[in-house]
């Protein structure tokens, strides 16, 4: 897609929240850009409707719907592209670009990225090392399965998206009490627990060249941060990615991505460092980290990955590259307590300790309401932090995780 009149459907252009910057980077970019979403158009965070040469407000999960607005709007306009980043709807991109015959992800190269057990089939036919992995739509499979593989044991949706539905099971008596818990999701996948240290691989490629990539480092481990209230969850978007201990992982995001057949736009990648220093696969999207990460890389590179990925999607490059300069570090914080925000201890300290390696404070301000920990991770407010050395950066994520407290009653 390349051109001064290169017209892209942006499917959902202002939600999730980072929507928005990726709607605002195409059109800054060259793109003349047409909305189609569910949002009120009144609801449209003001990037994504400044962004916009036209809005369609009509469901996504209404696929005849959607066929029909664009089947309208196609008699008047010649759309080059469709572009999708959040989860639930990729499928749907790839639908409309083979019916409209648009470049991009086909529905077939698009449903390993959603379907986590097809994902591992194919990793698996390519020599990738994944978890023992059986995918189940029944009780009765979901018993055998853990049978074949062993405790400890993860149970997740197939077709989820972060840590939603996943559990970790260490006997039959916890299985016995998470499977009334899944049964919402149509089928799961019954892996190994891979024992070890957890990071990404994120990526923006064009036309299946790496131009960008990100290794993060999740302290603790996603599945513990969504188990535990009083977790404060960390991340680290690593500077020296040459480091030899992130290699395997680097070289097996490498050899995912040209497995899947993945050509251009985003990708997140998760996999597990054993204490063996093994590289084992976790699971890949084709789309950017939710969770503010694209957020916490611009600050590591001191430059705008939203932008780069709209470059690398219209014009196969990034115009300026990007580099990490630093370690940046996220920390999210959950209140105490139940109800509105009352105070805020230890945020003074923390910043004549650290100064100007303290980038972001966004918390609840007194009196906000709490929000729900277990629907969004960024729950009560995130720090940034970033410096060259990565000592300093963990040692920073760890005082805020337990000097800086919230209450809320």
């Amino acid at each position: 897609m390349t051109g001064p009149t290169t017209t892209v459907v942006m499917l959902s252009p202002g939600f999730p929240a980072e929507m928005a910057f990726f709607t605002r980077a195409l059109a800054s970019s060259g793109a003349r850009v047409i909305g189609v979403g569910d949002q009120p158009p009144s609801a449209l965070p003001g990037a994504a409707r400044d962004a916009l040469a036209h809005y369609e407000h009509v469901s996504l999960a209404d696929e005849a719907a959607v066929f029909a607005a664009l089947h309208g709007l196609a008699r008047h306009v010649r759309f080059d592209g469709v572009e999708c980043l959040w989860e639930p709807y990729m499928i749907l991109a790839a639908r409309i670009r083979d019916a409209f015959g648009l470049p991009g992800m086909t529905v077939e190269q698009t449903v390993p990225f959603r379907d986590k057990e097809r994902m591992k089939r194919v990793l698996d036919a390519a020599g990738v090392r994944t978890p023992r992995h059986v995918s189940t739509s029944t009780v009765a499979g979901v018993w055998e399965a853990a049978e074949r593989i062993g405790y400890p044991l993860i149970v997740k949706p197939i077709a989820g998206a972060g840590s939603a539905d996943t559990y970790r099971i260490d006997s039959s008596g916890e299985l016995a009490e998470v499977l009334p818990l899944l049964r919402h999701v149509p089928e799961v996948s019954v892996e190994e627990f891979v024992d070890g240290e957890e990071f990404t691989f994120d990526t923006v490629c064009a036309d299946g060249k790496i131009l960008f990539e990100n290794v993060m480092w999740y302290r603790p481990r996603p599945l513990q941060m969504r188990m535990h209230e009083w977790i404060s969850p960390a991340s680290i978007a690593l500077r020296d990615l040459s480091a030899s201990d992130l290699q395997p992982g680097r070289e097996m995001g490498t050899q995912v991505l040209a497995a899947l057949g993945f050509r251009t736009g985003f990708t997140h990648m998760e996999w597990y460092r054993t204490a063996s220093g093994e590289a084992v696969f976790g699971e890949i999207a084709a789309r950017p980290p939710g969770a503010r990460v694209v957020d916490l890389m611009n600050y590591a590179t001191d430059g705008d990955l939203y932008a780069g990925w709209a470059e690398a999607v219209l014009h196969g490059r990034l115009r300026t590259p990007l580099h990490q300069r630093y370690n940046a570090g996220s920390i999210f914080k959950r209140a105490h307590g139940a109800g509105r925000i009352t105070h805020i201890e230890g945020l003074d300290a923390l910043r004549a300790a650290y100064g100007e390696d303290i980038v972001l404070v966004d918390l609840l301000p007194v009196g906000a309401p709490r929000r729900d920990w277990r629907a969004t991770l960024i729950s009560d407010g995130w720090i940034v932090v970033r410096h060259h050395e990565l000592q300093r950066v963990i040692e920073m994520t760890e005082r805020f995780a337990s000097d800086l407290q919230i209450y809320a009653s």
